[in-house]
């Protein structure tokens, strides 16, 4: 080839690399035989070709600016006849090296590779989850192999080399087309792309380098968990193939339901039925903390004080369906403080009197005026905007 190189390209001799890379894409799509199949055409796309395969490489450019040959002797007779450009360089110029099968390819898998996370659930008691408190679980997971140490050869030997791809873990794959030749880097089949063979593989592993077993773990549950709250034990979890590093346990909280308070975030709820008697006169009743669920352990010398009671005043005149919130007795929260208590009174109406049960309410009636009430009618629901009327205009 007599024509200049930087003239095929039509580019200045100073132009970088991405000039270079530019103008062989613009003048590949035109010459492309895809595109334009005309001899000519094709014999021009050779050309551009082979002068992009020399400018485009650091060391066949210096060659080629001395004067000497590019390719080394290695006969530089048109890039037809062997000049070496491939698939792999067209890809190349394209997507910025990172073509399948590119110089150097990835090379060998590792085969030692981090472990899998894994999850377990753990149900606890209400009061488990809001103070806080220390199980132990027993856990099936993948451990470290401890015939091989995770190497996965048996004792006595080790991984070889591959004979195959010479320990690349790639092999290539060359074809010819018009375009020349097709170069393509593939996994070895005879090392799974690992680059070495393990020729006595250990009995206990079967060369995975890891085993299956039931271990024990004690996790810790912070006070103020809630359902759905995950615990994360690091490097607790799978160990990798190859006795590679595990992954983590994560312990996924599951709260038991309680036959006292239902929880809703950080505030407990719970519902009081009282006489009507005890609502219209009032009273004093004394209601159970969910501290006294707490179970103390033995092995503490001195156990904390625990609240396990409190007592609920209700005034005079209680209506059913009010509320009490008693701060600062719900939950305790993650990141501190605590919520609150919320007792929903209902006021149960007798439904079986009798004869002085009776004659005393006619009394009571009659002393009230109430022996024909009219009732106060309204209606049983009302839209959005009535409720915020209301809310604003409470006269």
């Amino acid at each position: 080839m007599s024509q200049d190189l930087y003239d095929l390209l039509g580019v200045a001799r100073d132009a970088d690399g991405d000039a270079i890379k530019k103008a062989y894409r613009r003048l590949a799509r035109q010459l492309h035989p895809d595109v334009n199949p005309d001899p000519e055409t094709q014999d021009k796309f050779k050309e551009v070709s082979m002068a992009y395969e020399v400018l485009s490489d650091p060391q066949k450019r210096a060659a080629y600016d001395r004067g000497g040959d590019p390719f080394g002797g290695g006969g530089a007779g048109g890039f037809g006849q062997g000049a070496g450009f491939s698939f792999t360089d067209i890809m190349d110029a394209f997507f910025g090296g990172n073509a399948p099968g590119g110089q150097g390819g990835r090379g060998p898998r590792p085969r030692m590779r981090r472990g899998q996370d894994a999850l377990i659930r753990l149900e606890v008691e209400l009061a488990d989850a809001a103070f806080g408190v220390t199980r132990e679980l027993k856990v099936d997971t993948a451990v470290l192999c401890g015939t091989c140490n995770g190497e996965g050869a048996a004792p006595g030997s080790h991984p070889i080399p591959c004979e195959t791809c010479r320990g690349a873990g790639e092999v290539a794959h060359v074809q010819r087309s018009f375009l020349g030749e097709i170069r393509t880097l593939r996994p070895c089949a005879a090392c799974r792309g690992f680059g070495t063979i393990i020729p006595e593989p250990c009995r206990e592993c079967s060369g995975d380098g890891r085993v299956r077993s039931r271990r024990t773990l004690t996790v810790k549950i912070p006070a103020g968990v809630d359902n759905g709250t995950r615990v994360q034990l690091t490097e607790q979890g799978e160990v990798g193939p190859g006795g590679g590093p595990a992954g983590d346990l994560y312990v996924e909280i599951h709260i038991a339901p309680h036959e006292t308070f239902t929880r809703n975030g950080n505030d407990l709820h719970c519902t009081v039925t009282v006489p009507m008697t005890a609502a219209a006169l009032g009273t004093t009743l004394t209601l159970p903390t969910l501290e006294a669920d707490v179970v103390i352990d033995e092995a503490v010398d001195v156990a904390p004080e625990l609240e396990t009671s409190f007592d609920l005043e209700l005034r005079p005149g209680t209506q059913s369906g009010s509320e009490q919130v008693l701060r600062g007795r719900g939950v305790p929260g993650l990141r501190g403080g605590r919520g609150d208590l919320v007792v929903n009174i209902i006021v149960e109406t007798p439904t079986r009197l009798d004869a002085r049960q009776e004659e005393l309410l006619h009394e009571l009636a009659a002393i009230r005026h109430e022996e024909q009430p009219t009732g106060q009618v309204r209606a049983s629901s009302r839209s959005v905007f009535g409720r915020l009327r209301d809310a604003f205009n409470p006269h």
